[in-house]
């Protein structure tokens, strides 16, 4: 079967969990995919060990790239930019695809490719348990966009399967000199005013969230990438889910504009008049970040 599939994973410093994605991709009953390891900057033994698997395996190709570190949103647009099977899904370097996962694709994709979806979203679950990130999928559901999943009640990550020529026809998470965090969500948002994905009820992923990994020192991410949060905020701002959604992001437009420095944030704004009005508490907002951040180092040491 021809390659139809690219399962990209970023990577920094994390040589000691990549085995376990390796194996996982290993075990596929399905290998009509492409494995791009895009490394950004890691000072490990990454890069030795992603070359020793390209000269040993046969079963499936493996693709390497190395960049400065630039952070997970820079390594993506690396990856946007390479691909050319016509699917494409992000597998941290933590994290075991499901056996079947990518049989499963084909087999959706195949049925539903010619409705014009951007892809497909199916379901994450949790390594040691097997129980589902967040929440599943309402019974009945075809087909969404993430952020009307979102919007409707769903909780915890997903596993998005995209269109790579849907990918590129948005524009590439913006960088901030001196930022190394872009929130992912920027393309996936302005995707969903094009497209909706394809409901595939299963779980394809299984997730083991590190304690040195994004999700786990949001607070010190937020504090350190400012800019990169504002835009994506902006974003959510121009394309609201929900009033209660464009409050929350408001707010933290708010904030995050404040701790960039950027006095013309206002005037930026796609809603003047809300983040007027939301000044004070994006400021209480931009304390308790501060407050968070620095309570979180602290436990550190």
């Amino acid at each position: 079967m021809k390659q139809f599939l690219t399962i990209f994973t970023p990577t920094y410093n994390r040589a000691h969990t990549l085995l376990r994605v390796y194996e996982s991709l290993y075990a596929q009953s399905c290998k009509a995919f492409v494995w791009l390891v895009v490394d950004d900057g890691s000072t490990d033994n990454t890069r030795a060990l992603v070359k020793q698997w390209i000269k040993t395996t046969t079963d499936f190709e493996i693709q390497y790239i190395y960049q400065e570190n630039g952070g997970m949103h820079v390594a993506h647009n690396t990856a946007y930019e390479a691909i050319k099977t016509e699917l494409n899904l992000c597998l941290d370097s933590d994290d075991r695809l499901c056996a079947d996962a990518v049989e499963q694709i084909w087999i959706a994709w195949k049925t539903v490719k010619g409705n014009g979806y951007a892809g497909l979203i199916g379901l994450d679950c949790e390594m040691h348990t097997g129980k589902v990130i967040g929440k599943g999928f309402p019974p009945g559901l075809t087909e969404t966009t993430l952020g009307g999943y979102y919007a409707a009640g769903g909780i915890g990550d997903k596993k998005l399967v995209y269109r790579t020529d849907v990918m590129r026809s948005v524009p590439l998470y913006p960088v901030f000199p001196g930022e190394h965090y872009m929130g992912l969500a920027y393309k996936y948002i302005l995707v969903d005013q094009y497209y909706k994905l394809a409901v595939l009820d299963h779980v394809l992923c299984e997730v083991d969230y590190q304690p040195d990994g994004s999700t786990h020192s949001m607070w010190k991410q937020y504090a350190e990438n400012p800019k990169g949060f504002a835009c994506l905020r902006k974003t959510a701002m121009t394309f609201p889910t929900s009033r209660k959604r464009l409050l929350r992001d408001t707010i933290h437009y708010c904030a995050n504009s404040r701790m960039a420095h950027d006095p013309q944030y206002v005037k930026e704004s796609p809603r003047r008049l809300l983040t007027l009005l939301c000044t004070i508490p994006g400021m209480l907002e931009e304390l308790y970040i501060l407050w968070k951040n620095r309570r979180s180092v602290k436990r550190k040491f």
